[in-house]
């Protein structure tokens, strides 16, 4: 590219930045909002003012990294980055010893009383895992990614929320009906149970481990960034 066509598209990325509207007012707008549902909840009920206060950090923290399931297995294969995909194996390196940590205090012979969601492994993992997966690629994002995206302003984004409430109250009021037909048949399979909380932790660490070396070693050769 000639310095001349660098120039130019310098120039108008200028005048780009000039003429771009000034957008603090509705930041101010919405923080504002923002402290008054705060104000709110802290006189009627204080649970909900926390739980308000840690979805805004949450939801700052995934527009600032950018934290996506979805992003995180397509951008291996679009752009050859793993960045959001090593994050997200950390992540599951440090809540599976947070997770370790709370469980061992319970008795494994009462699977149910043990924190966390822990269900028959099936056929039907498989099936919703796929179509869970399909629709993430045609959304463009998983339910979190979503979220950041509605916030950010992408309109069309808010179709994909309705489908997703859609898709999850049908989930909930057939869910009898597939747990009798399929799910509660289904073997659950806790490997503390068999292996043991120290030994169960070990290994999945060791596991995810495997795989952040893996796809480390995958960025680093595909990573179009890089070239």
């Amino acid at each position: 590219m000639s310095s001349n066509r660098i120039e130019e598209l310098k120039k108008r990325r200028q005048v780009e930045l000039k003429n771009k509207k000034n957008q603090i007012h509705y930041a101010l707008a919405i923080t504002l909002i923002t402290f008054a549902i705060y104000i709110f909840l802290l006189k009627h009920n204080i649970e909900y003012s926390k739980f308000w206060i840690i979805g805004l950090l949450i939801g700052f923290t995934l527009q600032r990294s950018r934290f996506c399931f979805g992003a995180s297995f397509r951008d291996p294969v679009l752009a050859g980055s793993t960045s959001i995909l090593r994050a997200i194996i950390i992540a599951f390196i440090i809540t599976t010893i947070g997770f370790s940590i709370l469980q061992s205090n319970y008795s494994l012979d009462h699977v149910n009383t043990i924190p966390g969601q822990i269900y028959p492994v099936g056929i039907h993992t498989v099936i919703g895992a796929i179509l869970f997966g399909l629709g993430m690629v045609i959304a463009g994002g998983c339910g979190s990614g979503i979220l950041m995206r509605i916030g950010e302003g992408f309109t069309l984004q808010i179709v994909v929320l309705i489908g997703f409430i859609i898709g999850a109250m049908s989930a909930a009021r057939n869910f009898e009906f597939w747990d009798k037909l399929i799910i509660s048949k289904s073997p659950t399979i806790y490997l503390a149970r068999y292996l043991g909380f120290p030994m169960t932790t070990i290994l999945q660490i060791i596991v995810l481990i495997i795989l952040y070396i893996l796809v480390s070693i995958y960025d680093k050769k595909n990573n179009m960034m890089r070239m």
